[in-house]
């Protein structure tokens, strides 16, 4: 067995040493780069499909955009729309409630002039009674004077009455002694002249319209002809 001190064993050994190293390298390089080719294609392959992923996100994201963008503006339209029929309802309702607030009115005054028809139908009616009234009492004091004291009643022009006396001046009992009267829309007596003119004839219309007797008024009258034709 040679001695570990022999140089040639060492030289031997340091040589083998280094093939083995050199063989190690060279396999553990080949290994590296095989790895390194294999982590290569891989880093490939995920950057690729980062790539193509990051792609589509962003074509997604851009669909996406433009979806939300469409939403808006249609949301936009919808609001609009939504503010116009808000606007054209509130001015339905304000003209409904206008409506409304003219019917009412309307409704009152036609309660107001049927009660106001009512009260003239009332007043009409009323009226017509007391005309029927006073034309009795007009025929009663005709038919009186006429066959007493020679009184004659004519209709004149416009639906007034003209009253003749006669007989009032013993001298000349021929003589007419006259006035007119007509009767107003209320009903109320209306002396409008005299023949010849009586100076008390204001006194007696303010008589006859407190007592509404037509015979006395008359007769005041007639006693007012006799004593003027007197004097």
């Amino acid at each position: 067995m040679a001695s570990i001190k022999d140089p040639h064993v060492i030289d031997w050994f340091r040589g083998t040493m280094e093939e083995i190293h050199n063989k190690l390298l060279v396999q553990t390089s080949a290994k590296i780069s095989e790895t390194a080719v294999e982590l290569c294609q891989s880093h490939k392959l995920f950057l690729k499909s980062a790539a193509d992923t990051c792609s589509k996100k962003c074509e997604d994201d851009g669909t996406l955009f433009e979806t939300i963008q469409t939403y808006k503006k249609d949301l936009e339209q919808k609001t609009v729309l939504m503010n116009e029929k808000r606007e054209a309802l509130s001015q339905s309702l304000c003209e409904v409630e206008q409506k409304q607030s003219q019917k009412e009115d309307i409704t009152l005054k036609i309660e107001k002039l049927r009660e106001e028809q009512a009260k003239r139908r009332d007043l009409i009616v009323s009226q017509h009674r007391a005309n029927k009234d006073r034309l009795k009492n007009l025929e009663k004091a005709k038919r009186i004077f006429q066959e007493h004291l020679g009184l004659e009643i004519r209709r004149t022009h416009g639906e007034k009455l003209q009253f003749i006396f006669q007989n009032v001046n013993p001298a000349s009992p021929d003589n007419a002694y006259t006035f007119t009267m007509g009767i107003k829309a209320d009903g109320s007596y209306h002396i409008m002249s005299s023949d010849p003119v009586l100076q008390s004839l204001e006194t007696l219309k303010k008589r006859l319209h407190e007592t509404n007797n037509i015979s006395a008024f008359l007769a005041n009258v007639r006693k007012e002809f006799v004593a003027q034709a007197r004097s």
